[in-house]
């Protein structure tokens, strides 16, 4: 019988590392974000700042899923290759048994050459698949460690991205910010000037022949008195109120008159529930808004036909003024009234029991009414021509509203604006010009609603920085789904916005107190808090503390 010929398999399994081209694709891609981000800016559909960092997102995403792809497939060819291999191993050994029961008749000589022929082949075999399966191995690990470092470094490359957008992000917010107050302040006096200039106009004409005799030396004299007398017009004017911070050497300055009719007005409130005896007490209404008070007071003090003065300083004569234009603007009311009413009452009994019983209770309530007028009401009462009007209507602009903070707390900008106008009302007790600014007729929790007034006094309400909010929930969510949000241990700025967990139950869900950052000495955390036992008061905490929830971070 002729002897059977054996051959061992010629077929090798090939891999193709796709790993080393990773970095080089990953370079191409952020070149090609950087570029395109571009145009897109420049086409105005996203800032260069939010498409970079989206793209460098997508691009590690697609980086990382290409390299598990290409790892996947390496490894499907390499176990492919190897079951071929083993097949391959197996029908040779069929094969040799086959010949195994052959043996008998052709001879154990034939049979070895034949078996040594399987072994051969099988021992190459086995190699190849053992070489193929190691092959396997390190291509997927050298697969993984490039996919690993590509995914980290797009990681880098995205935080990067991220810090470089927010620093630019706050940078053109604080140069938009600068921007508008000046815009603002150069219209009041833009608007001020041109009031002056009218009342110049009729002194051109005369002023013209004495240049005409005078030469240039005269040009230059007449320029400068100009300047001076504009200048004076517009300190004169209403106007002048922007320019009212600082103490001219009265002793008195704007704000000094502001916190003492401010403590009049509250002492009057409090004459009334001093003076009433109540079980409950309901308020309704609200002050006026001090830059209202102030533009009619201005107006009215500057436009006086027999004693008109300015308004750019503040003393005795002036407060007096200042003081009987808010009074004609407030009126105070109040009465009260019993209601009977059912209630649950507890009481214990012997055993310590708690026993609730529904018991009809007669109470006493006091109402107290706060109305006022409008500058347009205002402007009625005190009888404005058409001129007087217009001014009014000018200062009360609510573009205008950087200028009067300005004038009420300070030249501040951001964050620092919203801890002046906090700082300005330490000290207040009872908290109901804040709550019935919000709508309550009732005495509620305050603390949120305090943060919301002076986030609206600083416009940033209606800039959409900070929310108008009465539970702590919903100004924490508020923060939580913008992505501004930090837990405790942050450090934080003066301004940002501080809620606090008192049971540290571990809800973070839940906040039970909301108050402002003033500032941060050390190790300490220093606020202004509503309703701290009622009243506006400054605190300190440690930082990290466990009674901190977390911070809200306005983007100022």
């Amino acid at each position: 019988m002729k002897e059977i010929k054996t051959r061992g398999s010629g077929r090798e399994t090939r891999f193709i590392d796709h790993s080393s081209d990773l970095s080089s694709r990953m370079k191409r891609g952020l070149i090609r974000t950087k570029d395109t981000a571009q145009n897109l800016a420049d086409d105005g559909q996203v800032t260069p700042e939010e498409y970079a960092e989206d793209k460098i997102r997508y691009a590690s995403e697609d980086i990382a899923g290409e390299a598990v792809h290409d790892t996947k497939e390496t490894a499907k060819k390499s176990y492919d290759g190897t079951k071929r291999l083993i097949q391959q191993i197996k029908q040779k050994r069929q094969s040799g048994e086959t010949i195994k029961q052959t043996e008998k008749s052709t001879g154990k000589a034939t049979f070895k050459t034949m078996n040594k022929g399987i072994k051969t082949a099988g021992s190459s075999a086995g190699k190849t698949a053992k070489t193929s399966e190691a092959t396997a191995r390190t291509t997927v690990k050298t697969t993984q460690r490039a996919a690993k470092t590509a995914e980290q470094t797009a990681k880098a490359a995205k935080k990067a991205a991220e810090a470089s957008a927010k620093a630019a992000k706050k940078s053109a917010e604080a140069a938009k910010a600068a921007a508008k107050a000046t815009a603002q302040a150069a219209k009041a006096v833009a608007k001020a000037v041109a009031a002056a200039a009218k009342a110049i106009a009729s002194g051109v004409k005369a002023l013209a022949a004495a240049i005409a005799e005078g030469g240039w030396v005269a040009v230059v004299v007449i320029i400068v008195i100009l300047l001076i007398v504009i200048v004076a017009m517009i300190i004169g004017s209403g106007f002048g109120i922007f320019c009212s911070m600082e103490d001219s050497g009265t002793g008195m300055t704007m704000r000094d008159a502001i916190s003492a009719t401010s403590t009049e007005y509250e002492g009057r409130i409090a004459d009334i529930k001093n003076s009433t005896t109540y079980d409950k007490l309901e308020m309704y209404g609200g002050r006026a808004r001090w830059p209202d008070v102030l533009s009619v007071y201005s107006v009215k003090t500057t436009t006086d036909s027999e004693n008109g003065q300015e308004v750019a300083t503040m003393d005795e004569d002036k407060y007096e003024i200042l003081r009987d234009v808010f009074w004609d603007m407030h009126v105070i009311t109040s009465r009260t009234q019993e209601k009977t009413e059912t209630e649950i009452v507890e009481t214990e009994d012997e055993n310590g029991n708690i026993i609730e019983t529904e018991q009809e209770v007669t109470n006493t309530y006091l109402y107290i009414i706060i109305q006022h007028k409008t500058p347009e009401e205002m402007a009625d009462a005190y009888g404005f021509n058409s001129d007087q009007r217009e001014q009014l209507a000018e200062l009360t602009d609510p573009k205008n509203a950087r200028l009067w903070n300005n004038v009420l707390y300070g030249y501040s900008t951001g964050n620092e604006q919203i801890v002046e106008v906090a700082r300005s009302q330490l000290g207040y007790e009872g908290g109901d010009i804040y709550w019935m600014w919000y709508g309550f007729n009732y005495h509620p929790a305050w603390c949120a609603i305090f943060v919301s007034w002076c986030a609206n006094e600083c416009g940033f309400i209606e800039e959409g920085v900070i929310p108008k909010f009465a539970g702590c929930d919903n100004g924490m969510a508020w923060f939580k789904e913008r992505d501004q949000w930090n837990d405790r241990d942050y450090v934080p700025n003066p301004g940002d916005i501080i809620f606090f967990d008192w049971k540290s139950d571990g809800y973070t869900d839940t906040a039970d107190h909301v108050g402002i950052v003033e500032k941060v000495e050390g190790n300490l955390v220093y606020t202004i808090e509503g309703n701290a036992h009622d009243a506006v008061k400054e605190r300190h905490y440690t930082i990290g503390e466990r009674d901190i929830l977390g911070y809200g971070i306005p983007q100022f």
